[in-house]
């Protein structure tokens, strides 16, 4: 599972159309409708934590887990009302005690590519909630790596840098991979370069659903993250959502 490093301090400026408020709207909504109207959040995968302050100005006690030191650095300097940031990797997170929610977004979950892994963030949410507590998350789908990111390259320049997205998509092992090169400016007009490649793996519903079930949680629904209806064959991410319905006796 790869984490941030050079991107870290551009990943606000070249990920600005990432719908942050809306969906900050939506999981609200979401955690309401399940009572869940104050207490502890944590969010997995919280980056720059531009979510985890949205959700802290929302009236929640933020918890925020991220992999990159480099990102989480960020996060602490811009702010927010008493918010905890952990450098953990989310296949082994632990926490001082249960929480009312747990969330994360922009594909976190994708980043895991063994379902072994996956199973493991699973049982440590469960393990971590309260009972009854709420898991919302998101999936990128097979659907986007395939038709809408491909084997294409995307190029964005601005005047603080130029970032250079290679894409590629493995159908076969449903593995997506893409090679970030980023000029970030920096004083006198020099740039300066930074190569990473990440990967992300496209998971089918039916076995997103059966790891959840085996964690210990209950599935209770999935549905488009643009429309908020039914996940149709156009579908280029999900939220799921599900919830804690008892403690396993296994090994996390």
């Amino acid at each position: 599972m790869e984490a941030y490093t050079g991107f870290a301090q551009v990943y606000d400026l070249f990920m600005d159309d990432v719908p942050y408020v809306t969906w900050k709207e939506h999981i609200v909504k979401q955690l309401r409708q399940a009572g869940i109207h104050d207490g502890l959040i944590c969010e997995l995968g919280c980056g720059t934590g531009k979510m985890t302050r949205l959700l802290a100005e929302s009236g929640y006690d933020m918890i925020g887990i991220d992999a990159s030191d480099e990102m989480l650095s960020i996060a602490r300097e811009s702010g927010g009302r008493d918010i905890l940031y952990l450098n953990q990797d989310i296949r082994s997170f632990e926490l001082y005690g249960t929480v009312r929610a747990v969330v994360s977004v922009c594909d976190t979950m994708n980043y895991l590519l063994e379902k072994e892994d996956l199973l493991k963030v699973f049982r440590l949410v469960n393990n971590y909630l309260d009972p009854g507590g709420l898991f919302l998350f998101d999936l990128n789908t097979e659907y986007k790596f395939r038709e809408l990111m491909g084997e294409r390259v995307f190029f964005d320049d601005r005047p603080q840098g130029s970032l250079v997205w290679d894409n590629y998509y493995d159908k076969a092992q449903k593995i997506n991979e893409y090679r970030l090169t980023l000029f970030i400016r920096q004083r006198q007009g020099l740039y300066q370069k930074y190569e990473e490649v990440h990967y992300e793996r496209a998971y089918s519903l039916k076995d997103v659903i059966g790891l959840l079930e085996q964690s210990g949680m209950r599935f209770v629904q999935a549905y488009d993250a643009d429309t908020l209806g039914p996940v149709g064959e156009d579908c280029g991410r999900v939220y799921v959502l599900a919830r804690e319905c008892g403690k396993k006796s296994y090994r996390l």
